[in-house]
């Protein structure tokens, strides 16, 4: 068995009580604007302002450290037009012959369809996969653990950081997404996860009317 190698903790800064106080209010103060936003501007966002969104992801924890995610990044108006088309394909299945009455009551006050057209408006799709287990150099498996888990923590860090970067996001999940393997041409061992749409608002976006649980109605202190 290999021997764990440890090192100090690195740049951890302690702050008085009342700065941690304030940081974590002045966090939840900015964290309460974000919304999830289907109406898109077509406006450009620069790459790198992605690319240290997704470094933020990939300091996320994950189970024995192996990582299992990967993100596939499309601004290639191609490709988001063939993910839209089969997307809305499975959508308009799910909206018209899948989905149980409780189903489409509880999506009725998102104000939902089957038409996605912010597939095609948002500069980027992120496509999302969880790596249900890796490979090593001579190709063979390595077992991966506590994916979902893993990869649902990097997700959430990333929508963080797009809302702190002053962008919006929508968490896409289409049922089922296997057709994103096929398009992005993605290995088996990648199931996938969800896609982020990101970009800027549109002038004139919209969201439902909904609120959030209260701290007490979804946390216990024992």
């Amino acid at each position: 068995m290999t021997k764990a190698t440890l090192s100090p903790l690195p740049h951890y800064p302690e702050y008085p009580l009342d700065e941690l106080r304030k940081r974590a209010a002045d966090f939840y103060t900015e964290l309460r604007r974000r919304r999830s936003v289907r109406d898109f501007s077509d406006r450009p966002v620069p790459r790198d302002v992605i690319e240290n969104c997704l470094r933020v992801a990939g300091t996320a924890p994950s189970g024995a450290n192996m990582q299992p995610w990967h993100f596939v990044v499309i601004s290639d108006p191609e490709v988001k037009r063939s993910i839209r088309a089969a997307a809305e394909k499975e959508e308009r299945a799910l909206y018209t012959e899948r989905a149980s009455p409780e189903w489409l009551a509880a999506l009725a006050p998102l104000g939902t369809d089957w038409h996605k057209p912010f597939l095609e408006t948002a500069p980027y799709l992120i496509a999302i996969f969880a790596e249900s287990y890796g490979k090593s150099a001579d190709g063979g498996r390595v077992k991966h653990y506590y994916v979902q888990e893993s990869v649902g923590i990097a997700t959430g860090m990333l929508i963080t950081a797009v809302h702190h970067a002053g962008l919006a996001s929508l968490t896409y999940t289409p049922n089922p997404m296997s057709f994103l393997n096929e398009i992005l041409v993605r290995p088996a061992n990648e199931r996938p996860f969800l896609i982020l749409v990101v970009g800027y608002p549109a002038e004139d976006a919209r969201v439902p009317a909904i609120k959030k649980k209260s701290l007490h109605e979804y946390t216990s202190f024992m």
